[in-house]
Parts: C-alpha cells; sequence; structure tokens
C-alpha cells in the first residue's frame, strides 16, 4: 500500500462537474497500488500512458483526463507512540515492516501474548487514505462492526437496462480512522515499539535477523514481517510476475443529486448506454469492460468509483476516466465538489512468493489478494490470528528452531495446501475473466449472481475449498444460459488445463 497525496487540476468544460465549480482537490491515494519496483507500467497500448515516477508519484500522459501536479497533505493520527530504543540494540521477538491493516493486526496480537514487537513504517501515524468496502459479516465475524461507518442493508447490481439483482447482503464502508486508531491503541498498550523509517536491506543469521534502515538504524529480530502491500520489499519470488491488474477511479463527491437507493449500495453497474453516443469508446468498453461501483451516504454526498474487474496490461487510467465522465454525464450526475480523488491499481493473481522463506509475509506481499475479485482487506484481517497464532506458538516452543524453521512453520499455518488450492482455482476464474467481452461479462455474472448465497458469498469472501469449489463451478455453469456455457467451455479449457496440472504438482 503506497500513500500518495496530490493536487487535481480540471477544467470547468468537463461535463461532469457542476458548472459553477470545478475542483482543486486532495488525490487521497493509490488503494492498494504498487511501486512495482519503480518500473513504469504502460497500460494499454493507443491510449494515455501511466507510469510510476521515481518518488512513487502517478503520471499521467499531457491528454490524460487530470493533470497531477505534486502536493504532500498528509492526515496523522494525534499519538504518543513509544519509539524503539536503537542505542540499547535489544533482540525483538517480532519486526513488523509495514503499518497498513495486516501489519499492525499481527504486531497487536503476537504483542498480546507478550513478547516484543517492533514495528517499522515510514509514517505510524498516517491514516490510510484508502476507501475500503466490505461485507458487514466479514467484520461481524472479527468484532470490528465498531469500525463500519456507514452500513447499507444490501446492494444492487445491474447486468443491463433490464436486468438487475437485489443482493440481500449488508455491506460496510470501514472507519479507517477508527480501525487505525483502534489497532494503534492496543498495540501502545500492548508494549509494541515502533520506529519511522524505511527497511532497505535484512541480514539473516542462524537464528535472529538484522534489518538495516535508511536512517542508519539496524533492528535485530528473530522474526520478520513483510507487510509492505504490493511492493514485495523484501519477500521473495523466483517466477516471473505477469498478473492481470484491477484499476479503478473513484472520487468522494458532493453532487445536485444521485438516482441511488441510500439503503443499497452499488456493487456493479455494467450498463453501458451512456457510450450510445460515442462508439469508438463503446466498442473499447466492449472489449475490456468497466463498471460503476457507487456508495451512497446521503441524497447529495456519493463515493463513485469507475472500475476495470481485471485486464493484462491493465487499462490506462485516462481511459478509465473518461468511461466515468460518460456515464456521469448520461445519468445527469453533477459534482458540485470532491473531497477525495482515489487512483487504484491492483496486481491480481500471479505467482505465490517462495514458500517457505526467512521473511514471512501477509496481505499483497505474500500473493493474498482474491485473483477473482481484487478483494483482500478482510481476507488478510482474517489470516492475521492464523500467522501471530503460528508465531507465538513457534517462539514459545520448547525446541530451540532455527530462523528458518521457524518461518516455514508460520508460511505453512498461512497457506497450506487447501489454501494453495484455493487460489489455484481463483486463478481459473480469472483467467476466464480476462478472455471475456462485455456481453459475455454480463452473461457470466446473471449466472453468478443467480446462484444460492451460500456460493457466491462463500466465493467472494474466500470460504469455499475444494471440492465446495468444484460444486460452485458446476452449479454456475448449470445457471448459465446456453450461450454462456459454450463461452466458458471455449475459452476455459486451456486455463483448465492449466488449473489441474497444478493441482497435480502441488502437494504438501
Amino acid at each position: 500500500m503506497v500513500p500518495m497525496d496530490t493536487l487535481v487540476k480540471t477544467p470547468n468544460k468537463l461535463g461532469f462537474l457542476h458548472p459553477l465549480h470545478g475542483y482543486s482537490e486532495k488525490l487521497s491515494n493509490l488503494s492498494y497500488c504498487t511501486k512495482l519496483q519503480n518500473q513504469e507500467l504502460r497500460f494499454g497500448s493507443k491510449k494515455p500512458v501511466v507510469k510510476w515516477g521515481r518518488c512513487g508519484v502517478l503520471r499521467a500522459s499531457s491528454n490524460a483526463l487530470l493533470e497531477l501536479v505534486p502536493e504532500i497533505k498528509k492526515e496523522n493520527l494525534d499519538f504518543e507512540l513509544p519509539l524503539y530504543d536503537s542505542s540499547k540494540g535489544a533482540l525483538v521477538d517480532l519486526a513488523v515492516v509495514g503499518g497498513g491493516p495486516a501489519g499492525l493486526a499481527v504486531a497487536q496480537q503476537v504483542s498480546d501474548a507478550g513478547l516484543s514487537v517492533c514495528a517499522i513504517d515510514p509514517n505510524p501515524r498516517l491514516i490510510w487514505p484508502n476507501n475500503y468496502g466490505v461485507w458487514v459479516d466479514e467484520f461481524e465475524a472479527m468484532d470490528l462492526l465498531d469500525c463500519l461507518d456507514t452500513t447499507w442493508s444490501g446492494a444492487v447490481v445491474y447486468i443491463d437496462e433490464k436486468r438487475k439483482k437485489n443482493l440481500d447482503r449488508p455491506y460496510g464502508r470501514v472507519n479507517r480512522k477508527q480501525l487505525k486508531s483502534k489497532m494503534l491503541q492496543k498495540c501502545i498498550s500492548n508494549g509494541v515499539k515502533f520506529h519511522q523509517a524505511k527497511v532497505i536491506k535484512v541480514i539473516h543469521e542462524d537464528s535472529k535477523s538484522m534489518l538495516i534502515c535508511n536512517d542508519g538504524v539496524t533492528v535485530q529480530a528473530t522474526v520478520v514481517l513483510d507487510a509492505t502491500g504490493f511492493s514485495r520489499s523484501l519477500v521473495q519470488y523466483d517466477k516471473p510476475y505477469n498478473p492481470g491488474y484491477q484499476v479503478a477511479y473513484g472520487i468522494l463527491a458532493e453532487v445536485e443529486e444521485h438516482p441511488f437507493d441510500l439503503d443499497k449500495m452499488l456493487f456493479m453497474d455494467w450498463r453501458d448506454s451512456h457510450l450510445d453516443s460515442d462508439m469508438e469508446l463503446k466498442e473499447r468498453n466492449k472489449r475490456i469492460p468497466t463498471f460503476l461501483y457507487a456508495m451512497p451516504f446521503s441524497s447529495t454526498k456519493i463515493f463513485l468509483e469507475e472500475t476495470s474487474l481485471v485486464a493484462r496490461p491493465g487499462l490506462s487510467m485516462g481511459d478509465i476516466q473518461e468511461r466515468m465522465v460518460a456515464r456521469l454525464k448520461h445519468m445527469g450526475i453533477k459534482v458540485k465538489s470532491i473531497e477525495e480523488d482515489e487512483h487504484c491499481v491492483i496486481p491480481m493473481g500471479g505467482p505465490l512468493p517462495v514458500l517457505p522463506q526467512r521473511v514471512i509475509g501477509i496481505g499483497g506481499t505474500a500473493g493474498m489478494v482474491h485473483p477473482s475479485t481484487g478483494y483482500m482487506v478482510a481476507r488478510t484481517l482474517a489470516a492475521a490470528p492464523i500467522v501471530a497464532n503460528a508465531i507465538v506458538r513457534c517462539l514459545g516452543s520448547d525446541r530451540a528452531l532455527s530462523g528458518d524453521e521457524l518461518s516455514a512453520q508460520v508460511w505453512k499455518d498461512l497457506w497450506p495446501i487447501k489454501r494453495r488450492r484455493q487460489r489455484e482455482f481463483f486463478c481459473f476464474g480469472m483467467d476466464i475473466l480476462l478472455k471475456l467481452d462485455l456481453p459475455g461479462t454480463k452473461r457470466f455474472f446473471d449466472a453468478f449472481f443467480d446462484l444460492k448465497p451460500h456460493y457466491w458469498h462463500g466465493f467472494l469472501s474466500s470460504r469455499l475449498f475444494l471440492p465446495e469449489l468444484l460444486f460452485f463451478g458446476l452449479s454456475l455453469f448449470s445457471y448459465a444460459s446456453n450461450r454462456s456455457r459454450l463461452e466458458i467451455m471455449a475459452k476455459g479449457t486451456v486455463p483448465l488445463v492449466g488449473m489441474v496440472k497444478n493441482l497435480i504438482q502441488d502437494t504438501e
């Protein structure tokens, strides 16, 4: 997770802006985003190039919808953090690198067992700027309902102008300030020490590791946890990294009015009638479709996000912004002001990291993004106790384990074979979605949301495992139209063979 703050400038002539206002507001962050080792990301071939600068700032070419000008705007929590005393050179049980939800959750739970923890992050007080949306039952299971600031009784999916799905599953938006405050308070009360820096190198010995920070400080730890997100700064990979990309552009906006039910959130809107006046754009959308995701907070305040579910290579941000402008103009939504502006790039699928390895990972750096949906927050928070319990168990065992043996035990608990097989199936789903155009995608989700709630709930929330996922697949096939069945067979045969091959090769 790489926070990014910039000033957004856009001319008033943009059709979806209120004619009297325009805006010059905060770009809150790149949600679940990645530097990808500062390499240039090229999304699409003929559209504007979106790339990462040396400072991690997203730069769009001159013909992109928005011109981004760097700016520093950060909101921090007012906490007095207990600092790591480098002069003592004390060995800590666990060093957590990265201060996102997953990292803090593990730090909190390991320290709760009485072990010493040092959390290392360049901005430990920074409030996460991401807009996290979750199913309410997921946070209820983790006793985190107090960290939701808004909930909706259900969700809506528009397949097209005639087909609408009402999803009877409550949805919520995470209160980022409350969630981080809750975690930090528990970490502080448990004695977690904080070090404000960036880890640039790790040196491993048999029973400990030394983390070299960019301020010259060295932190010694028995166990190292990489929770830095998609930067994959410490966790190692040994296979070519070629994921699909979910790309989205979102705004938290004040509007004159909008057409959405305040009691429902808009999960997906695949309608494309807003592109009827621009056939070139409509054809692009047909090849690689985008949908609208919306969280209405009042009759005039709403979060709107245009999203490409998954594509390889990912769509350009300019392309997605262009589609959003057309959609909002068609729906008569006039934006008066923008409070937050999000550019999201989420790598999906791709290989798992080397299993096992000395540095333990969690979240994006450990390949935990749902390959078919891009979901990760609830999954990683639910995995935090698994990682924490494994660390506590191993450090408290009578038999002294080497650093490699200890890490291997934790990795085994994080990625048991049932989870690896589950992920393989999800990657199979992603490979099919990558090949579907807009009509095929509509047919797919028309069948998907007709499934019994147990199946689509379980798939989206990573609760289904083999062989139940096979029954999910058969059920989806039975609900699909004849044309969709033929499409799945034609475009899914090669990915299916690859999945079966990988499942056979992957053993304990």
